[in-house]
């Protein structure tokens, strides 16, 4: 049988691909040898031969050294929080002065125009919307710039190498060596650090990550901490080093954070979170320019948004119980007070009031609300006039007037120090909690996630309080 067109076709086709393939294979191997070639080359020194300048050996030679590896480390942390704190402050007082300064007069005259009653236009104004204005306004400009930083210097190839210098002391604390990555997102957002536990693969492990994280200091603690040790440690020394002394004071108490990161890390693994520690390879990939303008976008959407958003949808309601607590009276005295009262001699025990408590308690879905509201209720309870908006109505002061509201509640150093202390032990925000509970599917978890730094908290506030008071301070 001859053959036809179609036989013809189908046998050059065929003659074709025989071609592409070898030489395909011959371009693949032969990349393959060159590779191999050009990484012996980099990697093998003969005897006699001078060893070749490698950018990236060089680099890993300093920042994992025993000598410099923490210290390089501990510096720049401290610069990317410094940065985030530094670069915030203009872009809050920017987004306070929109939202808090401008929009909120114009919503309550709206009220009065459309004639809501008080009530309602307090409730939805002074109470939801301002705890609303509050947590955006603190809350978004530091994540808008932590964030961002944290992953470029991820994409830069350097978070492997934090990890790597801290997997020894976290294997010791039975933890997991990634856990030194969750903590630091959790300097970011708690809750945010909750989803980056992802990248442990151990469930045991996992869970430790996410009980410990609470004991890194969010961005929404650090303006009490700021404002605190401003006031009362900063006030203890000459005025040219009282800056100085607050942001080593900051530094401490975030230090402590970290050490209590492992301590109770060995604590859960020796007890009723037991098991073997899990080994993982490491791998430190090379490193590489940052892409800087996919990384802003897809940090600001995938993290700074996100966590947004859940804090909002928990501030709302904290906003609305905030206001109703304070104008609701019982017998002449607002709710609020008669809340206070109760719980000043348990505050008392602490070092603290029951302003600090109820503060804590009400502002349990956002941290950023910490500081309005203390100063709410402390207006509340002193009666001093002049000062603020109005009973339920949250608000910020200068540093000389929060002090002399403080100081006429009888606030001390004692105050001030335990104030901070709790403020980095004690419960995680409801946003933080919603997080884990969806990560983690177990609600007995995340109920330990909630006591065990609030017991924490307490325990260490109480022992302060009374060697304190022993020693006659």
């Amino acid at each position: 049988m001859n053959p036809t067109p179609a036989d013809d076709i189908l046998k050059t086709a065929q003659d074709l691909r025989w071609k592409v393939g070898n030489n395909f294979h011959e371009q693949l191997m032969e990349a393959i040898y060159t590779e191999a070639a050009q990484i012996a080359d980099r990697s093998v020194t003969y005897p006699g031969q001078e060893p070749r300048f490698d950018l990236d050996r060089t680099i890993d030679r300093i920042v994992t050294s025993r000598m410099w590896g923490f210290p390089l480390m501990i510096l720049l942390f401290t610069l990317v929080f410094w940065l985030t704190i530094s670069g915030a402050n203009i872009p809050s007082d920017w987004l306070a002065t929109l939202l808090v300064g401008k929009i909120y007069p114009l919503l309550k005259t709206g009220a009065v125009m459309l004639g809501l009653p008080w009530w309602l236009s307090g409730l939805l104004i002074d109470g939801m919307y301002l705890a609303t204005a509050w947590v955006i306004s603190v809350m978004l400009p530091p994540m808008a710039i932590f964030f961002p930083l944290f992953t470029l210097l991820e994409d830069f190839g350097y978070l492997p190498r934090v990890a790597f210098n801290l997997d020894n002391l976290f294997k010791k604390s039975g933890a997991h060596g990634r856990q030194a990555l969750t903590m630091m997102m959790g300097f970011g957002c708690n809750a945010a650090a909750m989803v980056s536990t992802r990248i442990i693969d151990s469930p045991r492990e996992r869970l430790i990550a996410m009980i410990t994280n609470n004991f890194a200091l969010c961005n929404g603690r650090w303006p009490t901490q700021i404002l605190i040790a401003t006031l009362f440690i900063g006030s203890l020394v000459p005025a040219q080093l009282a800056g100085l002394i607050a942001a080593l004071a900051v530094v401490g108490v975030a230090l402590l954070g970290v050490l209590l990161s492992f301590a109770t890390s060995w604590g859960l693994s020796k007890s009723i979170l037991k098991g073997e520690v899990s080994t993982f390879s490491l791998e430190l990939p090379p490193y590489r320019p940052p892409r800087i303008w996919q990384t802003i976008y897809t940090s600001m959407i995938d993290r700074t948004f996100f966590v947004l958003w859940r804090a909002i949808v928990f501030a709302m309601p904290a906003g609305a119980v905030i206001w109703l607590t304070a104008n609701i009276q019982l017998g002449g005295v607002s709710m609020a007070e008669h809340l206070i009262n109760l719980l000043n001699p348990l505050g008392w025990l602490f070092g603290l009031n029951g302003v600090i408590l109820m503060a804590y308690i009400v502002a349990i879905p956002a941290n950023e609300i910490v500081i309005p509201t203390v100063l709410m209720l402390t207006v509340l309870t002193t009666k001093l006039g002049g000062v603020g908006s109005g009973a339920g109505v949250m608000f910020q002061a200068d540093q000389a007037q929060a002090m002399a509201l403080f100081k006429a509640d009888g606030w001390t150093l004692l105050t001030g120090i335990n104030l901070m202390l709790f403020s980095l032990m004690h419960n995680p925000c409801s946003t933080t909690l919603y997080t884990m509970y969806k990560e983690s599917g177990s609600l007995k978890w995340t109920v330990v996630a909630t006591v065990l730094p609030l017991t924490l908290g307490f325990t260490v506030t109480f022992i302060i309080t009374q060697l304190w008071r022993l020693l006659g301070f």
